[in-house]
């Protein structure tokens, strides 16, 4: 992203988080003409809860597999189809084609049953959920982007300008810049831990740090295989499973190529944290082989993602969490002074509509970007 020379110390909008909502709402805002922003992200990437894994493809290309979210319902979540369509990126459906297997407990025998096709269709990205964020980097200056800065506090100063002290780097550098609105595209949960000053709200900011965060207690497990054998048998790749470790499995293969399985961990976050990865992967590898066979045995290449053990995603609070989608969206902007009408929750979980999913975060960063330009309206119109 920008280099370290090419920092500002004054924007007009500051966008807490480089995930899919940041980066959308950096797009839209660059729609409206608008190039005075800013955005900050922690990690040492972009991408947020999308990240990606890689392998090489015979043709020398990479095939990318979906360590985050994986699908999408473009059928309702007309947002979302919408920002897709605009970006050029190409969609293919969930492969659902054959048998399930069931595995259940003790010494029951694990069984198949007849497939079925979900309705709305599950879709997927062709490329991986990688090209959206891609798409959006194409219309981002890379020097607006910088990452491994972390915001610690967040100040509304006399001026009426706001500050925002940030660590840089892995030897936490301070930095700070100021702005004239913020938009926070990171978990209200993360957002709550932020300090700031005035403090926002206690109802507020309660409400933020009870916010589950979509992903945060989940792990994924993922087989990649030279090509999707399981459906020569007539399988569709999909498993619900008893037994465990992964409760259910689904097929991640590339709509051309290479085959990959995988599955979500069922092993709690808090007792996952006890246990070794390569214990767990092992563990994962041998499901595979009850329950698809000796061909499952030695995948090309695996991927763990335990978003639990990601700070960037998980607090000590989502050890315990559910794992549900949201049920009620919390505040997206406290009404009091000083902070509200320029300070705005725009990642998923700020979305009435699809708390969670990606669709969610398109959501929230248009609500977000479309408050932030009445604002500017009625700001010009006060002039």
């Amino acid at each position: 992203m920008s280099a370290p020379d090419s920092f500002k110390d004054k924007t007009k909008v500051a966008i807490v988080g480089a995930g899919l909502s940041g980066l959308y709402a950096a797009y839209l805002l660059e729609r409206q003409g608008i190039k005075d922003y800013l955005i900050f992200e922690s990690r040492d990437r972009v991408g947020g809860r999308i990240e990606s894994g890689f392998v090489l493809s015979d043709n020398g290309q990479n095939d990318v597999f979906d360590l985050g979210p994986t699908w999408c319902w473009p059928e309702f979540q007309t947002q979302l189809k919408n920002a897709l369509d605009r970006l050029g990126i190409t969609l293919f459906e969930q492969y659902e084609t054959g048998d399930v297997l069931l595995e259940r407990g003790g010494l029951l025998p694990t069984s198949r049953q007849h497939g079925y096709t979900n309705q709305p269709t599950s879709v997927r990205l062709k490329g991986g959920m990688d090209q959206l964020i891609n798409a959006l980097l194409d219309c981002v200056a890379p020097s607006k982007i910088h990452t491994s800065h972390k915001v610690q506090s967040i100040t509304y100063e006399a001026s009426g300008r706001i500050k925002l002290d940030l660590q840089v780097g892995v030897k936490k550098q301070p930095k700070c810049i100021t702005a004239q609105s913020v938009m926070l595209a990171l978990p209200p949960r993360l957002a709550g831990m932020i300090e700031f000053s005035p403090k926002l709200p206690n109802n507020i900011l309660n409400q933020w740090l009870k916010t589950e965060t979509w992903m945060a207690p989940h792990a994924k497990y993922l087989a990649v295989y030279d090509r999707p054998f399981w459906r020569e048998k007539g399988l569709s790749g999909q498993a619900r499973s008893s037994r465990g470790p992964m409760i259910e499995i689904h097929d991640a293969s590339p709509k051309e190529g290479a085959g990959a399985l995988f599955g979500f961990v069922g092993i709690p976050a808090s007792s996952r944290k006890n246990i070794p990865e390569k214990v767990i992967e092992q563990a994962c590898n041998e499901q595979l082989v009850r329950l698809f066979g000796k061909q499952a045995a030695k995948p090309k290449k695996v991927f763990f993602k335990d978003w639990a053990a990601d700070k960037h995603t998980s607090t000590i609070s989502d050890l315990n969490a559910s794992g549900q989608h949201i049920t009620r969206t919390p505040y997206v902007s406290p009404l009091e002074a000083p902070w509200q009408n320029c300070l705005w929750g725009v990642a998923s979980e700020w979305s009435p509509a699809f708390p969670g999913y990606l669709a969610g975060a398109v959501d929230a960063a248009e609500r977000g970007v479309r408050q932030f330009i009445q604002q500017q309206e009625l700001s010009n119109e006060c002039v």
